[in-house]
């Protein structure tokens, strides 16, 4: 059966990590995506720290399965020749500042005049509209601008960014989704659009339950460590070795924890006989539980707790998940020889398609790798290569 977006052509202007985490998503999936490149350096996450022998890990972990075509955008050849590619695509997806690729003839309305059927995706920090719709946008920025970092840390400590860059990859999804959809609604219409995925947009919506709480009540959500608002114990615990998450997200689970501990009198305790109960008296409940856990190893608990049918857990390491039998047996670890690292690993794709699987056909690529291949298929003879090369349009 041929892949989930078997034919789909996609012209990729990002760079860093939303946009490429989204085009990456849809190589895995079968689409052909070209990576535009500035030829001299490429995309920046090239130079980024830690390095795989001479290779970014950075960039390795969000450019498989596309092609590298390095063109000068500075050069009204290197222009037109992007048109040429995006009047045969199905996806075009950029992430420059708003109006920059406008001002070059790269914009929605141009692109479309000469492939109506395009749909054409924009990521940005804060959206396309509004009064900052010109600023930059990083993850560690909107990390802190749409609340994440308020609600992230220890209750009496600083905020904190979230440990990788989940706002730049929250995007990239969206996007993936968002193109995935007017792509669908180009096989009913024939004719594509313009589709928008921000980071802040995304982050907003995330708040999701904590926004609603505040709309609702007007109480301001405050930082509860690995504690929830909602919940309790749904949180981590320390233990004589370590530490443990425990999640009871209803009475029939808390029941089983007190059984499962031998803890019949937090039972019978009127404070804790129901979850709001047990919200309002959080510092109890969660003390009480505490001096229990830090008498025992995590691997005690977690087994004990797991065998009654609670929700429970090891705050595991990278280097433990990647050897968890559940990553394994869920095909999470993908290999593919990079010609400068044969059998280079990373995570697979969370896309899971029984009948037009995820696969992995081309490793991350060399800059400019695909220069000569993408531009014959698009008609360009081996003379006109060579002279686009010469005159800088291409890299060498």
């Amino acid at each position: 059966m041929p892949a989930a977006l078997d034919k789909i052509k996609v012209v990729d202007l990002t760079r860093t990590l939303a946009g490429p985490f989204c085009t990456m998503l849809m190589g895995d999936m079968g689409a052909d995506v070209v990576k535009i490149e500035e030829p001299s350096a490429g995309d920046e996450t090239r130079k980024w720290y830690p390095f795989w022998g001479e290779e970014s890990t950075q960039f390795m972990a969000f450019n498989r399965n596309k092609r590298s075509l390095t063109v000068n955008l500075k050069e009204p050849e290197g222009v037109k020749l992007v048109r040429e590619l995006a009047a045969d695509a199905d996806v075009m997806i950029e992430s420059f500042r708003a109006g920059a690729l406008e001002r070059m003839g790269l914009g929605y309305e141009e692109i479309s005049k000469a492939n109506p059927g395009i749909v054409y995706c924009s990521i940005s920090g804060y959206g396309r509209t509004g009064p900052m719709a010109d600023m930059p946008g990083y993850d560690l920025i909107i990390q802190a601008y749409s609340g994440l970092m308020h609600l992230t840390g220890e209750a009496d400590g600083n905020p904190l960014r979230v440990g990788f860059s989940l706002v730049d990859l929250f995007a990239g999804m969206m996007a993936y989704g968002t193109i995935v959809t007017a792509l669908r609604q180009r096989d009913q219409t024939g004719k594509g659009q313009w589709v928008e995925s921000s980071l802040l947009d995304g982050q907003v919506a995330a708040l999701s339950y904590h926004a609603t709480a505040y709309m609702g009540t007007g109480i301001e959500p405050v930082r509860m460590g690995a504690g929830h608002p909602s919940l309790v114990p749904y949180q981590s615990f320390a233990s004589s070795d370590g530490n443990f998450i425990v999640g009871c997200a209803n009475q029939g689970l808390w029941e089983r924890l007190c059984r499962a501990l031998g803890l019949d009198g937090l039972l019978a305790d009127p404070r804790f006989a129901t979850n709001t109960d047990r919200v309002e008296n959080r510092d109890a409940c969660v003390n009480a539980l505490s001096e229990v856990f830090k008498t025992k190893t995590t691997e005690h608990w977690v087994s004990l707790i797991v065998a009654a049918g609670v929700p429970c857990g090891p705050i595991n390491k990278v280097s433990e998940v990647l050897s968890s039998p559940q990553v394994l047996a869920r095909n999470m670890i993908a290999e593919v020889d990079h010609p400068n690292l044969p059998g280079m690993k990373f995570p697979a794709s969370p896309l899971k398609l029984t009948d037009s699987p995820a696969t992995v056909r081309l490793a991350p690529p060399l800059l400019g790798q695909h220069n000569e291949e993408v531009l014959t298929e698009a008609g360009y003879s081996p003379d006109k290569i060579a002279d686009l090369r010469k005159r800088g349009v291409i890299g060498s």
